[in-house]
C-alpha cells in the first residue's frame, strides 16, 4: 500500500513538472515571436540615443524630432502610398475625407502672381461680407505677399470656425485699396460638379474626388439629370485621384442589382478577403452611360470604371487610369498624428486587379498633357464665355474636349442601336417560284 502510495504521488510530482515544463515552454514561445521586435526596438533605441547624445546640432537630434524622421523613413520605404502624417497633415487629410474645412469660402486663382477672386461661395462668410469675384488679395493678417504661391494662400485662410482673419484686398473696378475681418466659418464642398445636360439628350456630371457626401451627391445629381430628360450618362472621372473606397461603391452601387459584388479587396491572408456589394432593393439604373478617364484617375476612380467596364455596364473612353489599386487604412496615432498604410489590394467583380495595371479604355482617345491641363481649365473657367477674353486671361484659346465628344458619339450611337431594335423587322420578300 506504502509503494502504491508512493508511486502515485511520483506520478502526480512528474505529471505536475512535466506541466510546468510545457507551461514555461508555451510561455517562452508566446514570448519568442516577440523577441526580435524587442531586438528591433532595442537597436533603434541605441541609435536615437547616440545620435541625440553626439550630434553636433543639439537642437536637430532631439528625441521627438529624430523620432519623426525615424517614423517617416519606416512608412516611406514600404511603397509610394504609405506614409506617416503628421498632426497638421493628418488634419488636412480629414478635411479632404470629410469636404469640410474652417475656411472664408472663396474659390482663388494666381494670375501673373497675383492671388485673384474666381468667385465667393454662394451664402459663405465671403459673399455675405461682399467680396467680388475680381478683387485681388494683398495680404492676410497684415502679412503681404511678394511671391505668392496658392498654397501659402489657402493655408492661411484656412483655420478653425469661428475664428478671424484679416484679408486687405485691391478691387479694379473701383481702384482702390480696402480690410476686411472675416470670421470663418465650417465650408462644405461638393465633390460632384458641372451637372448638366449636353447635346442630343447626353447627361453630364464630373466626379473630382470621393469623399463622405460624394453618394449622396451623386444620387441627387442623377435625380436632377432625370428631370432634365437626359436620356444618357457621361461620369467625368479624369484626373480624380480617388478617396474613399465606401464612396466608390456608393457611387457604382445604381447600375447594381441588390447582392451583386461591386469590388472586393484582398490582404495578405487567405481570410482578409472582403466583398463589397449593392444593397440597394431598387431596380439597376439602365441607361446608356461612358466614363471618362485618364492617366490621373487613380483609386476608387479605378473602382468605379473598372466595376462598370468589367459587368457591361459603361463604356471606357480616353486613356488607360493610373493604376493605383491599393488600400490605405488611416490609423490614428497620439498627438494628433497619423498613419497611412497599405493593407490590401483591390479587384474587379471578376478578378482582375488595377494594381500597376490600370483601367483600359473602350474607346482610346489620347490626348497630350498640355491639351489635358487646359482642357480641365476650361471646365473650370466656362464663366469665362468670350475666346478673346479666355485668350488674353489664360494665354491660349480653348480647344474641343476629344474624349468628351468622343463619348458623346457613342452614346448618340447606343441609342441609335437601340432605336432600331424597337422598330418594327421589315417584311422578307418571298421568294419567286421555280419555274
Amino acid at each position: 500500500m506504502v509503494k502504491r502510495i508512493l508511486t502515485i504521488a511520483l506520478g502526480v510530482m512528474l505529471g505536475s513538472c512535466v506541466a510546468l515544463g510545457v507551461a514555461k515552454l508555451a510561455f517562452l514561445w508566446g514570448l519568442f515571436s516577440d523577441k526580435e521586435l524587442d531586438r528591433s526596438s532595442e537597436y533603434v533605441r541605441e541609435v536615437l540615443q547616440l545620435v541625440n547624445e553626439n550630434y553636433v546640432e543639439e537642437k536637430s537630434a532631439q528625441y521627438s524630432a529624430i523620432t519623426r524622421a525615424a517614423i517617416h523613413g519606416i512608412a516611406d520605404s514600404l511603397d509610394p502610398h504609405s506614409e506617416f502624417m503628421e498632426a497638421k497633415d493628418y488634419q488636412q487629410l480629414q478635411e479632404d475625407i470629410s469636404s469640410e474645412f474652417g475656411g472664408v469660402g472663396i474659390q482663388i486663382e494666381l494670375r501673373k502672381n497675383r492671388v485673384i477672386i474666381v468667385a465667393p461661395l454662394a451664402g459663405g462668410p465671403s459673399e455675405r461680407a461682399g467680396i467680388q469675384r475680381g478683387d485681388e488679395i494683398l495680404s492676410i493678417d497684415g502679412q503681404k505677399f511678394e511671391k505668392a504661391s496658392i498654397d501659402d494662400v489657402v493655408g492661411k485662410l484656412r483655420g478653425k470656425p469661428k475664428t478671424r482673419v484679416k484679408i486687405g484686398f485691391y478691387r479694379p473696378s473701383a481702384k482702390r485699396d480696402f480690410e476686411v475681418t472675416i470670421v470663418r466659418e465650417l465650408i462644405k464642398t461638393d465633390s460632384v460638379r458641372d451637372v448638366q445636360v449636353l447635346s442630343d439628350g447626353v447627361g453630364y456630371l464630373q466626379i473630382t474626388q470621393f469623399t463622405e457626401r460624394t453618394g449622396e451627391e451623386f444620387i441627387k445629381a442623377l435625380n436632377k439629370l432625370a428631370d432634365l430628360k437626359a436620356t444618357s450618362l457621361i461620369i467625368d472621372l479624369r484626373n480624380n485621384p480617388g478617396g474613399l473606397l465606401d464612396a466608390a461603391v456608393a457611387v457604382a452601387e445604381p447600375f447594381f442589382k441588390k447582392g451583386d459584388v461591386i469590388v472586393y479587396t484582398q490582404g495578405r491572408k487567405p481570410g482578409d478577403r472582403e466583398d463589397y456589394k449593392a444593397e440597394s432593393d431598387d431596380a439597376p439604373l439602365d441607361v446608356p452611360t461612358a466614363v471618362l478617364i485618364n492617366a490621373g484617375s487613380a483609386s476608387a476612380a479605378e473602382i468605379v470604371a473598372g466595376a462598370l467596364k468589367d459587368t457591361g455596364k459603361a463604356v471606357i473612353v480616353g486613356e488607360r487610369s493610373f493604376g493605383k489599386g491599393s488600400v490605405q487604412s488611416i490609423f490614428k496615432l497620439k498627438n494628433g498624428e497619423g498613419m497611412r498604410l497599405t493593407t490590401a489590394r483591390y479587384y474587379t467583380p471578376s478578378g482582375v486587379t488595377i494594381h500597376e495595371k490600370g483601367v483600359a479604355p473602350t474607346v482610346e482617345v489620347v490626348m497630350t498633357p498640355e491639351d489635358d491641363q487646359n482642357i480641365r481649365l476650361q471646365r473650370a473657367r466656362r464663366d469665362v464665355k468670350d475666346p478673346t477674353e479666355f485668350k488674353e486671361r489664360f494665354g491660349f484659346t480653348p480647344i474641343e474636349d476629344r474624349q468628351l465628344q468622343a463619348a458623346v458619339d457613342v452614346l448618340r450611337g447606343i441609342l441609335i442601336l437601340e432605336e432600331r431594335k424597337l422598330e418594327p423587322a421589315p417584311a422578307v420578300p418571298a421568294a419567286p417560284a421555280k419555274k
